[in-house]
C-alpha cells in the first residue's frame, strides 16, 4: 500500500505534467512562421536525441539495446511500435497545426473527448462492455459534437482527429508494453529517418526553417525535444504512485488550460452555442467519470444493470 506522502508526490508529478501539456500552445505559437511540417520534424529529431541522453544519464543503455534486439525479432511488437510512432507523429502534427492556425479551442475539445474515444475503441477492438450510464455519457457527448458540427458548418475534424489518433496510440502502446522512457525513444527513433528526409527535402527547396529563421526560432526548434520529454518523465513518475482514477481526474487540467488560452489569450471565437456544446461534453465526462461509482450504480434500475458492447 502506498504511503500518503508517496501519493502526494505522485499527484504533484502528474499535475505538473498536465500543466506543462496545457501550456504547450505558448511554446508552439512563436514557431508559426516555421511551418507545421518543419516544427514536427525538429520535434521528432530533438526528442530522439534528448531521450538518448536521458537513457545515458539514467544508465539504461543495456535495457535499451537489449529490448531493441528483441523488438526486431518480434513482429507483433515491432509493428506495434511502428504504428505508435506514426500515430503519435500524426497527433503532434495535427496539434501543432491547430495551435498555429488558431484552432486552440477545437484542440482542447479533442483532449476533452479523448477518454470517451479511447473507451469507444476499447469496445470496438477489445470487445469491452459499457454500463447504461456510460452509454448515456456517449449519447450526451454525441449531441455536443453534433451541435458543434452544426455551429461550425463543418465537421470538427481537428478535435476528433486528435482524439482518435491519441486513442489509437494508446491501443498500440498496450501491445508495445515498454516503459514510457524506452518506448518514446523507440517511437522517435522509428520516425527520425523520415524527419531527416523531410528536412533535407525542405533545404533543397529553400523552405527549411532551422537556418533560415532568427536565433529565437532556431533555439525553440532545438528545445522541442525537451518540452516533449519533460512532461512525459513527470507523468511516468506520477503514474506509478497514484491510482488510475486520480489520473483520470487530473487529465482534464491540460484541455482546460488550452481552452482558457484559446478564448482569453488568443481571442478565438467562443459563442454561446459553442459554450453549450462544451457544456454537453463536460456533462458527458462527469457522467462517465462517476459511471462506475456505487452511487450511480444504485440509481441505475436493476433491470437496466447490464452491459453494452459490439
Amino acid at each position: 500500500m502506498r504511503s500518503q506522502n508517496e501519493q502526494t508526490v505522485g499527484i504533484w508529478y502528474a499535475a505538473l505534467s498536465y500543466l506543462m501539456w496545457g501550456f504547450l500552445p505558448l511554446y508552439w505559437k512563436p514557431l508559426q512562421s516555421a511551418g507545421s511540417g518543419d516544427v514536427l520534424a525538429h520535434r521528432i529529431i530533438w526528442s530522439f536525441i534528448f531521450m538518448l541522453l536521458i537513457i545515458l544519464v539514467m544508465k539504461r543503455t543495456s535495457a535499451f539495446v537489449g529490448n531493441l534486439r528483441s523488438l526486431f525479432l518480434d513482429k507483433k511488437h515491432f509493428f506495434a511500435v511502428l504504428a505508435s510512432s506514426l500515430l503519435i507523429s500524426a497527433n503532434w502534427l495535427i496539434y501543432i497545426w491547430a495551435v498555429n492556425s488558431n484552432h486552440v479551442v477545437e484542440a482542447s475539445l479533442g483532449y476533452y473527448i479523448n477518454p470517451l474515444i479511447s473507451v469507444l475503441l476499447g469496445i470496438i477492438v477489445l470487445k469491452e462492455k459499457l454500463n447504461a450510464w456510460q452509454v448515456a455519457s456517449f449519447v450526451v457527448a454525441l449531441a455536443g459534437v453534433g451541435l458543434l458540427t452544426f455551429q461550425y458548418g463543418r465537421f470538427p475534424w481537428v478535435a476528433l482527429s486528435l482524439a482518435l489518433s491519441f486513442g489509437l496510440y494508446g491501443l498500440a502502446k498496450k501491445v508495445g508494453s515498454f516503459d514510457s522512457i524506452i518506448g518514446l525513444t523507440y517511437e522517435t527513433m522509428f520516425v527520425t529517418p523520415l524527419a531527416l528526409a523531410y528536412i533535407v527535402f525542405a533545404q533543397q527547396r529553400g523552405t527549411e526553417a532551422f537556418a533560415a529563421q532568427n536565433s529565437t526560432v532556431t533555439l525553440l526548434l532545438m528545445g522541442a525535444g525537451v518540452v516533449t520529454a519533460i512532461p512525459l518523465l513527470c507523468f511516468a513518475q506520477g503514474a506509478k504512485r497514484i491510482s488510475l482514477s486520480m489520473i483520470g481526474f487530473l487529465q482534464y487540467i491540460a484541455p482546460t488550460i488550452m481552452l482558457i488560452l484559446g478564448v482569453f489569450l488568443y481571442h478565438e471565437d467562443f459563442s454561446k452555442t459553442r459554450l453549450f456544446s462544451f457544456f454537453l461534453i463536460w456533462l458527458a465526462l462527469i457522467i462517465f467519470s462517476f459511471s462506475k461509482t456505487r452511487w450511480l450504480a444504485r440509481l441505475q434500475p436493476k433491470n437496466k444493470q447490464k452491459t453494452y458492447g459490439i
